[in-house]
């Protein structure tokens, strides 16, 4: 390793699917190291959102410190630009006390901060987004792509024009920048991740499906027992719903409706594990085609905290 190489400070991210046992890993790990945990979890940051969430108890907290945890109230949005600095700067502060790192989480777009770049720094300006909501408003989706075919005569790529709202996304960009898509994409490719300067090291847990089910209908009827419902309701006269990110997170939808009369209370944990184990599969394949190679530990065949980044 050369000198240079030496000298990028480590980065050590612990990754997998809900329920697979990711915290009480990271917990074993970071004692053993004496390391810190950043938080990689998009529902973490809210305050109040702790059942639902499993998130790491005052308990946890105590055997190792947790940072990106009970950052927002339930009703301010986080994205991921924020997420990057916030992140930066806790990475900073735990290197400054000379400790390791542990990032730990399994959300896919602020996962993926640590290995490739997720923002171009465009600004979109807000006469920007009002014009083309009032563009969107007067022609519907077909006047946004006929103003983006003229704005990229080289075509639209990829873009799913059937989705109104990328097709806004997309005009917000190219009018805000001046450039076409194409280009834009170019400029992005060209970009270093926030994290580019550090030596990360990434690793995965995963249990067989059989067995992932079964943790998925424990957790879900450990959380309804716990107060999940009450706590929804809490957080629903809180603001919630103003946040629709927190408010559509598996457990909280599903509990909503319940509390609208949209479904009924006796289904709840039904619904909820379903849904759990549909996302389990959707992280599966975005672990699988997004992250760069690593290793991947099932649980069961772990013995020490070591054997994650050996």
């Amino acid at each position: 390793m050369s000198g240079a190489q030496a000298d990028r400070p480590v980065l050590h991210v612990l990754t997998g699917c809900t329920a697979v046992g990711k915290s009480e890993w990271a917990l074993r790990w970071a004692e053993e190291k004496g390391a810190e945990i950043v938080s990689c979890d998009s529902l973490l940051f809210y305050r109040g959102m702790d059942i639902g969430t499993a998130k790491p108890t005052p308990a946890d907290q105590a055997r190792v410190p947790h940072h990106l945890v009970d950052l927002c109230a339930v009703a301010e949005p986080m994205n991921v630009a924020r997420f990057v600095d916030l992140a930066r700067a806790a990475v900073a502060s735990i290197r400054s006390r000379g400790r390791p790192v542990l990032v730990v989480g399994g959300s896919g777009f602020y996962l993926r901060a640590f290995f490739a770049p997720v923002s171009d720094g465009v600004v979109v300006p807000p006469e920007v987004r009002a014009a083309v909501a009032a563009l969107l408003a007067g022609g519907g989706p077909a006047a946004l792509e006929a103003e983006l075919r003229q704005r990229n005569p080289g075509g639209l790529g990829h873009l799913d024009v059937h989705n109104p709202r990328r097709l806004t996304a997309a005009l917000e960009r190219c009018r805000a920048s001046g450039r076409t898509l194409a280009e834009l994409v170019a400029d992005f490719a060209a970009l270093a991740g926030p994290f580019a300067d550090c030596d990360v090291r990434l690793a995965r847990l995963d249990r067989p499906p059989a067995e992932l089910s079964a943790r998925i209908e424990a957790r879900t009827k450990a959380m309804l027992a716990a107060g999940l419902v009450d706590e929804v309701r809490r957080l629903d006269a809180e603001g919630l719903r103003q946040n629709p990110s927190a408010a559509r997170a598996i457990g909280y939808r599903e509990t909503l409706a319940v509390l609208d009369g949209q479904a009924p209370e006796a289904e709840l944990a039904q619904a909820i594990a379903r849904d759990t184990r549909a996302l389990v599969k959707k992280q599966r394949t975005w672990f699988r085609t997004q992250l760069p190679a690593h290793p991947v530990h099932e649980v069961g065949s772990l013995r020490e905290p070591s054997q994650l980044f050996a």
